[in-house]
């Protein structure tokens, strides 16, 4: 999933930055308002993950104009302020979720995917083709009685299939969810990461979609 982080202090920043990407996330990162704007303006995003506290204006503002604006991207706030009326009053601008500084990187993990699963963005339980097991919110992948390990980039390609498993995915989408601003795009990126996929865990897993992208094989026991 795509995530926009809102945080102007670069400790806290850079540690929810790297634990989301270690959980196969793509994170866009906004120091200020200004930057949050011009993030949202030409992206979309799965998830926000907003501070209060910006040196441009406040969050919750922000927070209130995207709801103006009909946006319903899911927002999980993350702030020192502890105050019950604090909590309600960033709710009642629209927020989904709410964590209070200092938090646990694994209770924010949690949050998010209980967020992304109420609005559709979460896969499945659990998918199983011909001796293979997925297990996304576990991060646990089964071929043939072995584990399987998959890297971070390996798992945001898989994750993008796992959310539509009938669909075709594009390679713009796949690229979408592989990459934040600022990162390297080679032409063949895509390409290798569904390679190295199809070593791990089976060749017949992935189908080419021939020019329009990729999709996942039917899983067992479905048409």
């Amino acid at each position: 999933m795509r995530i926009l982080l809102i945080e102007d202090d670069k400790a806290i920043g850079g540690g929810i930055r790297d634990h989301a990407v270690a959980d196969g996330h793509a994170v866009d990162w906004a120091t200020s308002l200004a930057e949050a704007w011009a993030c949202k303006d030409v992206a979309d995003f799965g998830l926000v993950l907003l501070d209060l506290s910006l040196p441009d204006g406040s969050g919750r503002a922000f927070l209130e104009a995207l709801r103006a604006r009909k946006d319903l991207t899911p927002v999980i706030i993350l702030t020192a302020r502890d105050q019950i009326s604090d909590r309600i009053a960033g709710l009642n601008k629209g927020a989904d979720d709410y964590l209070v500084k200092p938090f646990d990187l694994g209770e924010l993990s949690a949050r998010i995917h209980a967020v992304a699963r109420r609005y559709g963005q979460a896969t499945a339980p659990v998918f199983t083709w011909d001796g293979v097991v997925i297990t996304p919110a576990e991060r646990r992948i089964v071929r043939d009685g072995k584990a399987v390990e998959l890297t971070a980039r390996e798992w945001a390609v898989l994750d993008r299939l796992l959310l539509r498993p009938k669909a075709i995915v594009s390679k713009v989408q796949i690229e979408e969810a592989l990459y934040a601003f600022g990162a390297e795009v080679e032409s063949n990126t895509v390409e290798v990461y569904v390679s190295r996929l199809r070593k791990k865990i089976g060749h017949g897993l992935i189908v080419t979609a021939r020019g329009v992208g990729y999709r996942l094989a039917p899983q067992d026991g479905t048409p």
